[in-house]
């Protein structure tokens, strides 16, 4: 059978990292475009404390997991075209370029997001019983909320390069700057993930709002593209 070949290897791979992506980048896209807008609603502000118990909990499990399962899947497909020979430069290039984003991505999520909201539903659950709310909750909560809208506007770019590894021609040199490239990547993403805590106003002001976040997103996919269409 064909699944019990290297190509089929690579196959269930890109099906698994297909399926948790799914799942990772759908709850990323609900939080920041549904539940964070809902929640500075009246009717959203009356029921945040029972969904911060119940139903929030439950999604940043999925969420978590969803990205874990897509960071290791990602890297197996890489790692597998490196050891067989079967990817090329281009193909390396672009979905890199993907993969760094995705990388960050994941990053944020397990040691920015994660520990933050967990805050967040324990001092929930502290109210509910009676208790205080924990005043770093409140403190640490901005963090987490530029970084989960930081990551929806990397998932911009990082989906835009991952599509054009296979399905679009952008490396046509004979002479590639593939390490120029790589240097002026690394240092937007830098400074983008700087901005989660230590941003201006000005800068932070763009993830403040979901249209302001997809803009972001738009112009750094543009910014990629026309840097990958000068130098690669």
């Amino acid at each position: 059978m064909s699944l019990f070949t290297q190509e089929g290897f690579l196959f269930l791979l890109r099906w698994i990292h297909f399926l948790a992506g799914i799942t990772w980048i759908g709850i990323l896209y609900y939080l920041n475009f549904v539940q964070t807008p809902y929640f500075a609603t009246d009717l959203g502000g009356q029921a945040r404390s029972a969904m911060m118990r119940g139903l929030v909990p439950n999604a940043l499990w999925w969420f978590r997991w969803g990205a874990m399962v897509t960071f290791l899947t990602g890297w197996l497909i890489v790692i597998t075209h490196m050891v067989t020979g079967t990817g090329s430069m281009p193909y390396y290039a672009l979905i890199l370029t993907g993969g760094t984003l995705g990388s960050f991505m994941w990053f944020n999520v397990w040691f920015v997001i994660m520990p933050r909201q967990r805050l967040a539903i324990a001092s929930a659950e502290a109210v509910a019983a009676g208790g205080q709310a924990n005043p770093e909750a409140a403190k640490q909560a901005p963090f987490a909320g530029r970084a989960s809208r930081t990551n929806t506007l990397f998932s911009i770019p990082m989906l835009f390069f991952m599509g054009a590894a296979r399905h679009l021609t952008i490396v046509n040199e004979e002479m590639p700057k593939y390490g120029a490239f790589f240097a002026i990547m690394l240092v937007l993403v830098v400074l983008f993930e700087t901005n989660i805590f230590k941003g201006t106003a000005a800068t932070q002001k763009p993830l403040a709002t979901v249209a302001g976040t997809i803009h972001a997103g738009l112009g750094l996919t543009l910014v990629l593209f026309v840097a990958a269409s000068v130098l690669l």
